[in-house]
C-alpha cells in the first residue's frame, strides 16, 4: 500500500504509472477489459486544453500564441519543443494542467464511491503518467508501474513519434528514471515480452487487487 494512505472502505483507489512508452495504455486497456473502471490522465489533459477552455488561455498567456495552430487548437509539437528542454517551462505548464486533471479524477472517483454497494466496483484505476513526479503516490491505496528497459523506451518513442534519438532521450529525462518508479511500486508489470506475457501479469495483479479490496 502507498505509504501514508488509509484505504477507503468504499472503494480501493489504484494508480497506474510508469515511464514514457512503457505500455501504460495497453495495460490500462487490459484492466478495463477485466471490468475495472479506468480513467486516463492524458485524455483529461487533452480535453482541458481544447479551444475555449480556461487552461488553454492560460497556456497562451504563459507561452505565447506560437503554441497555437491556425485553427486555434494547441500545437503540441510547438509546446513540446519548449517544455521538454526547459524544466522551468515544463513546471509552469504542469501547474496549469495538473490541477484540472486532479479535479476531474477526483470527481470521477467520487461518482464511483457514491454508487450503491451492490453496483460499486471493487477498485478503480487511474492512469497517471507523472504520479511520482507530482508527489501524488501517497493518495492511492496501491500503485502499479509498467516497466521496460530504457533503451526499449527510446526505441518505442522514436518509432511512435518520429523523434531523433536525442529528442526521445530528452522525453525520458523529463520523467523519473523507470528504475526508481519500479522501486516504489506495489506491483510491477514488465512489458518487454509478448502481449500474452503482459496479459498474464495484468491478470495476476488484478487478482491481488481484488483480494486487497476484499480485505483478504
Amino acid at each position: 500500500m502507498a505509504a501514508g494512505r488509509v484505504p477507503d472502505p468504499a472503494l480501493l483507489r489504484v494508480a497506474l504509472t510508469g515511464g514514457i512508452a512503457t505500455g501504460k495504455s495497453y495495460v490500462c486497456a487490459r484492466f478495463e477489459a477485466l471490468g475495472v473502471p479506468t480513467i486516463d490522465a492524458d485524455v483529461i489533459a487533452r480535453h482541458v486544453v481544447q479551444p475555449g477552455m480556461p487552461a488553454l488561455q492560460r497556456i497562451v498567456e504563459r507561452f505565447g500564441s506560437g503554441v497555437l495552430r491556425e485553427d486555434g487548437h494547441l500545437d503540441r509539437g510547438a509546446l513540446g519543443a519548449i517544455v521538454f528542454g526547459d524544466a522551468i517551462a515544463r513546471h509552469a505548464l504542469e501547474a496549469i494542467i495538473h490541477p484540472e486533471v486532479r479535479r476531474a479524477i477526483g470527481e470521477w472517483e467520487a461518482a464511483l464511491r457514491g454508487q450503491a454497494a451492490g453496483t460499486r466496483p471493487a477498485y478503480c484505476l487511474a492512469d497517471i503518467p507523472l504520479l511520482f513526479e507530482t508527489g501524488r503516490s501517497a493518495e492511492y491505496d496501491a500503485v502499479v508501474v509498467t516497466s521496460c528497459a530504457p533503451d526499449e523506451q527510446v526505441r518505442r518513442v522514436r518509432a511512435r513519434d518520429g523523434l531523433t534519438d536525442a529528442q526521445a532521450r530528452a522525453r525520458l529525462a523529463a520523467q523519473w528514471p523507470i528504475g526508481e518508479k519500479v522501486r516504489l511500486a506495489d506491483y510491477v508489470i514488465r512489458t518487454d515480452g509478448t502481449f500474452a506475457d503482459t496479459d498474464t501479469q495484468v491478470a495476476e495483479v488484478h487478482g491481488h487487487l481484488l483480494a486487497k479490496a476484499a480485505g483478504a
